[in-house]
């Protein structure tokens, strides 16, 4: 796993600063900390910080084809590489090298940008073509690899692994985006293709970028890859089930290649569980297991990760993390470098942290959910489109509209009377209603939120936009199939897998994730709805191939997620630096916030009578976002939008 960078002129052949290159490429220092390397040339500087998972002694980069003509910086790791070798060489290419980064360069010589199509794996890369005067940018078909880019008014392209490479340069732009604020406070994180920056994009998943000197105009991003959704024939459970587990149990084997030690993530849950059964079988070796404990029994399943790690006679490590572990705040502004409010990515720092101790690879069990339809929110959302299905607009719409807009948010209440949200959703269409539920802060909430001046900024846009330009886009009118492309769309490469990528790489560890296979995805999206969510069961299908191997107690308890106290928090030991951080200076002098009722939320959070735990936790991480990132960045003089 690595970190890259680069400059590019889209007009002449100017000179690459390389001073600023090798600051943009330090910045990175972390993702690859065994070694870096720089190629500039006439309009074209590329950087690169290696961390050696495969051929040890070579494989450095940037890294060149025979001539020089040709040369990449990569960060991920190419499954198939030792079949594309095999094939290239026979195709008359020379490898000088076993590693995996070589296969792009004869790759791109062979078929050109449609070369991605060909690759199996996790990746992001830029390769510059000398001859043909061509930088192509890519980024793997599910966003497991970031990438991020910025083409500034002086007529240079910036890039790199993460938008802090990009803030080394001063000449870029700091204003923040309005609508990637309004999707911040709808989601929690950033969707793609926006950055919190108007400035910078971030490449997005199953896309590239092909750009050839002095042609002119904006980058362009082009689709090579989506998920099918293409249903199969129907066949027995029995059946499907032993195709899964196969399926499985090859994928995983093809993440097991590396040259450095290995192990895998553990917490007990179903995903990580299989994935660990899956590496016991194929290594038949003492697999090493990583988990977090934690002191409060109302958030710890250590126990069940101790049971598994018994079962496949793992080397289990775990460590025991305090629930006011609430001390990584800054710390994490700093990692993400943009607004990032998913809580959980303070435990997954001290996972990563860890693993790191014993592994340099680990594998996860990150995206079982968004195959499988793993989320309890599938089954609310499935519950409400019987209703919508079951009763016609005209009737639907007026009635749940009434009686979400009065019926009184009783947060205090028993979770049977805490009917509003449900009314709310069950006024609007599929995709409005999922939108309603994943959000963390509601419409309601959201516009109150914002000032006057913020909101004329926006101009009407709403965060259901990138929503619905998804659902547009969608190969299944499935409502289930729906959410799930919905979910591989945003909420998996905008919220998990940035939150793994950018937690693991602060620690120099490479996390893979089989599950996100693409081969495996594309058969498992193929699979009828039914078989992955049937009565209520998420992931039917899934847990019915795992039932010789694991446990009724591993895969039919009941998902605990990885949650931390946020509202204990909030009313407790961090009650003074919330007040501190939301109602100082920080936030009121953005202009983008109506105070008074940040002042409210507040007041009737720490009181307990309602429950503000994730809009507080939003905007603590805003404000930390604004203290440690665009207060803190080489161009501090440039300010943060003002709006009134």
């Amino acid at each position: 796993m690595c970190g890259i960078t680069g400059i590019f002129a889209l007009r002449g052949n100017p000179d690459i600063d390389r001073a600023l290159l090798d600051r943009m490429n330090e910045t990175q220092h972390h993702r690859g900390p065994d070694e870096g390397g720089m190629h500039l040339e006439p309009g074209v500087g590329l950087g690169h910080r290696r961390l050696s998972i495969v051929d040890l002694s070579s494989g450095q980069q940037p890294l060149f084809n025979e001539d020089g003509s040709v040369v990449v910086v990569f960060n991920g790791m190419i499954y198939n590489y030792r079949e594309l070798m095999t094939e290239l060489t026979a195709l008359g290419h020379v490898f000088r090298s076993r590693c995996d980064t070589e296969v792009i360069v004869h790759a791109w010589e062979q078929w050109g940008e449609a070369c991605v199509t060909r690759l199996r794996g996790m990746f992001a890369f830029a390769l510059w073509d000398r001859a043909q005067q061509t930088l192509l940018l890519a980024r793997d078909r599910l966003g497991i690899k970031p990438l991020f880019y910025a083409a500034l008014p002086d007529g240079r392209l910036l890039f790199g692994s993460e938008l802090k490479s990009l803030l080394a340069d001063p000449a870029l732009p700091r204003q923040l985006d309005p609508c990637a604020v309004e999707d911040y406070f709808a989601y929690g994180y950033v969707p793609e293709p926006r950055t919190i920056f108007a400035s910078v994009h971030k490449l997005s998943p199953g896309h590239t970028i092909l750009l050839r000197r002095d042609e002119g105009g904006e980058p362009q991003q082009r689709k090579y890859w989506d998920v099918p959704f293409k249903p199969g024939s129907a066949r027995p459970v029995d059946e499907v089930a032993a195709e899964l587990l196969e399926r499985l149990r090859e994928t995983v084997g093809t993440h097991l290649v590396t040259d450095v030690a290995l192990g895998g993530f553990l917490s007990g849950g179903v995903d990580s569980s299989a994935v660990v059964a899956m590496m016991s079988q194929l290594t038949g070796e003492s697999v090493n297991t990583c988990s977090i404990a934690f002191n409060d029994p109302a958030y710890d399943e250590s126990q069940y990760a101790a049971q598994v790690a018994q079962q496949f006679h793992t080397r289990h490590h775990v460590e025991t993390v305090d629930k006011d572990d609430y001390g990584l705040i800054d710390i994490l502004a700093n990692l993400y470098d943009e607004p990032y409010a998913d809580s959980s990515a303070i435990p997954t720092y001290r996972v990563c942290q860890l693993a790191k101790q014993r592994v340099t690879v680990a594998l996860s069990g990150d995206g079982g959910d968004e195959n499988f339809a793993g989320y309890r929110r599938y089954r609310y959302a499935m519950a409400e489109e019987r209703v919508r299905s079951s009763l016609p607009d005209s009737l639907r719409k007026p009635v749940f509209g009434f009686l979400g807009r009065h019926y009184p948010k009783a947060d205090w209440a028993p979770r049977v009377l805490r009917a509003k949200t449900t009314f709310e959703a069950l006024a609007r269409d599929t995709v409005e209603g999922y939108f309603h539920g994943v959000s963390i802060m509601p419409d309601r909430v959201r516009s109150r939120l914002f000032s006057a001046g913020f909101r004329r900024q926006l101009q009407g846009y709403h965060a259901i936009e990138v929503m619905r330009g998804h659902a547009a886009q969608s190969p299944t009118d499935d409502p289930l199939s729906l959410l799930q492309y919905l979910d591989l769309k945003t909420y998996l490469p905008g919220d998990i897998l940035t939150k793994v990528d950018r937690a693991s790489m602060a620690h120099a560890l490479e996390v893979r994730v089989p599950l996100l296979d693409h081969q495996f995805v594309e058969w498992v999206s193929s699979l009828p709805p039914d078989m992955k969510l049937r009565e209520g069961e998420g992931k039917y299908i899934f847990k019915k191939s795992l039932e010789g191997t694991l446990g009724d107690d591993i895969l039919y308890r009941k998902k605990m997620g990885f949650s931390i106290p946020l509202g204990s928090w909030f009313r407790g030991p961090l009650r003074q630096p919330l007040g501190d951080s939301l109602l100082g200076p920080l936030l009121r002098e953005t202009g983008i916030f109506d105070m008074a009722f940040i002042e409210e939320m507040v007041s009737q959070h720490q009181s307990g009578r309602r429950d503000y735990a994730a809009p507080l936790w939003a905007l603590l991480m805003f404000a930390s976002f604004l203290r440690n990132v665009l207060h803190a960045s080489p161009a501090a003089e440039l300010p943060a939008a003002r709006v009134a």
